[in-house]
């Protein structure tokens, strides 16, 4: 068989299993975000912290709690690394430094997982169970919490309640994401990935030299880690680790973790609005393009010319053998399309435009289909601004759902869009202008830049995953990275929750022959052509210095 023929059987496999899980996916989610009822060990959490999960919050209470529980968690992760020396199970390692954990605890509680560390080699037992895991959990359920908040905001009217953080934070994990983690970390166990809590081993004798290898929980982590599109690795190669990801099956079926969330909350979205088509558009808006990226990466990783690239079957520098190129190309599409950030070969290794296509995937906005609830809000975000420029083409005040969609909402969903271009061009420029943060990189010219202009498209983007050329482990760049982690991450949140309080809070619009159809192709086209334009028209100059240049002149 063809190494191409592999990739797109590998691919169709990918499709299908995303089909059948998404209508009983999403309408179980529908039901766990519509319930009034509680479990049992919800009461008990709630007991325990103090919540009344039956109490409605407008959009500030609501993101006081997003807030106010994102800022306790980066306390105690920063406070979990800076005390591991003094820990149980830390396998010897001493104090993660204070700019290095800053980095790592608004790396994981943004759900961006960057990693400026080897995992092998910092983290003990009880920072990567205790402390990044949960916030693998509990981050994710956080995303999905704000965007079920964001659906609330178009299915409800004359009210500005948006539901009970403290609830949906409560119930995403418990009924959604644990169910779904342990039955995933059981299948990677019996596929070949390691769960144990053992030490340090040296194995062998290499080049006069032994390899130490460390044990750990890893497919319970690897499970959450893509479940949740996290993407935070055990090991330092993440899943290109054969004890994270050790054959073909579990290359895909990591795959279809990291997207199975992401689609399916299109049908919740559907039910939750009521009107299953308007899940289907946004659902065909999310694959157009991430079939679309797919496509494009393959034909880039495939066919790239040279005697050494025909007789590997394509671009064979920095990928596993195992995996090949498709699928290396299907996984590298879906982290960067999505916020996971895990990586099972190096971007850096791609071709000029391969690496190219990685990046753009980011600079979307990481909406096709996004992360766990970043993604949906995100698109419905720029589903507001297709539906106002449709209204300017024919003259009449845009609607959205039942919506009207006025200078307020405008301004909300404009400022949301212009956040993290503003944060992921500023810093790279301040990062190429200044000395220091220069000789981080390992190549110079336009791969260099690229190196540093991906840093920070990953950073702000809450994606996670790195060109692996960059040193970024120093003072500048974990401080700046991490800022642009958490202001990535939480200042779109405060207006994507004024949105919905906005739009909550609004008379619903009779449907009228002047109404935009927004179930239809022509609404999914528009959208499509939206997020390119913008987001070319916002990058275009930068790509142009990196990846673009890099990959004329190859």
């Amino acid at each position: 068989m063809s190494p191409v023929l592999a990739g797109v059987l590998q691919m169709l496999a990918l499709i299908a299993a995303l089909a059948l899980a998404y209508r009983p996916l999403g309408d179980y989610m529908a039901r766990v975000y519509s319930s009034d009822k509680h479990l049992r060990v919800e009461k008990w959490i709630y007991k325990g912290i103090g919540a009344n999960p039956n109490t409605e919050m407008r959009w500030p209470a609501y993101l006081r709690g997003v807030l106010a529980f994102s800022a306790v968690s980066v306390f105690f992760l920063y406070l979990l690394q800076r005390i591991q020396g003094h820990l149980p199970g830390s396998l010897g390692f001493q104090a993660i430094d204070p700019d290095q954990a800053f980095n790592t605890a608004a790396s994981f509680v943004s759900n961006t997982n960057w990693q400026s560390y080897y995992g092998e080699q910092a983290m003990g037992h009880v920072v990567q169970t205790a402390g990044l895991a949960v916030q693998n959990f509990v981050s994710a359920a956080v995303g999905i919490a704000v965007a079920v908040a964001l659906v609330r905001g178009f299915a409800r009217s004359r009210t500005g309640e948006l539901g009970n953080f403290w609830s949906d934070l409560v119930r995403g994990t418990i009924r959604i994401l644990v169910p779904i983690a342990a039955l995933s970390a059981v299948i990677l166990v019996a596929c070949g990935a390691i769960q144990n809590f053992s030490g340090i081993h040296e194995v062998g004798q290499f080049f006069g030299g032994s390899q130490q290898w460390n044990g750990g929980a890893v497919a319970s982590q690897e499970a959450i880690k893509e479940l949740g599109t996290n993407g935070g690795g055990y090991f330092n190669a993440n899943s290109a680790h054969p004890f994270e990801n050790p054959t073909p099956f579990t290359n895909l079926f990591e795959i279809f973790l990291i997207l199975v969330i992401p689609f399916a909350l299109t049908r919740t979205f559907g039910v939750m609005v009521g009107s299953v088509k308007q899940g289907y558009a946004i659902l065909a808006t999310m694959a157009t393009i991430w079939i679309g990226f797919t496509a494009l990466m393959m034909a880039t990783e495939f066919h790239h010319h040279g005697p050494a690239f025909d007789l590997a079957g394509g671009a064979m520098e920095g990928k596993e053998t195992r995996f090949g190129v498709g699928g290396s190309s299907i996984f590298a599409v879906a982290t960067t399309l999505t916020s996971t950030g895990a990586v099972n070969s190096f971007h850096s290794s791609f071709t000029g435009l391969g690496g190219g296509i990685t990046m753009l995937g980011m600079q979307l906005g990481e909406i096709a289909p996004g992360g766990t609830g970043s993604g949906l809000y995100g698109m419905l975000i720029m589903a507001v601004i297709a539906v106002f420029i449709a209204g300017l083409m024919v003259g009449r005040t845009p609607e959205y759902l039942g919506k009207k969609i006025g200078t307020r909402e405008m301004k909300l969903a404009a400022i949301y869009i212009l956040i993290t271009p503003a944060l992921v061009l500023v810093f790279t420029a301040a990062a190429m202008a200044l000395p220091t943060p220069g000789n981080s990189m390992t190549n110079s010219g336009a791969h260099g830049f690229s190196e540093i202009l991906y840093a920070y498209t990953s950073g702000a983007n809450n994606n996670g995953s790195a060109f692996a050329g960059l040193n970024a482990d120093t003072q500048w760049f974990n401080t700046t990275i991490g800022l642009a982690m958490l202001l990535g991450r939480f200042l779109p949140i405060v207006f994507v929750l004024a949105l919905a309080g906005s739009l909550a809070e609004q008379r619903p619009v009779p449907v009228t022959a002047g109404t935009l159809r927004t179930e239809k192709p022509l609404f999914t086209g528009l959208l499509v052509g939206a997020i390119l334009i913008i987001t070319g028209l916002t990058y275009f100059p930068a790509l142009a210095l990196g990846p673009l240049a890099e990959g004329l002149a190859s």
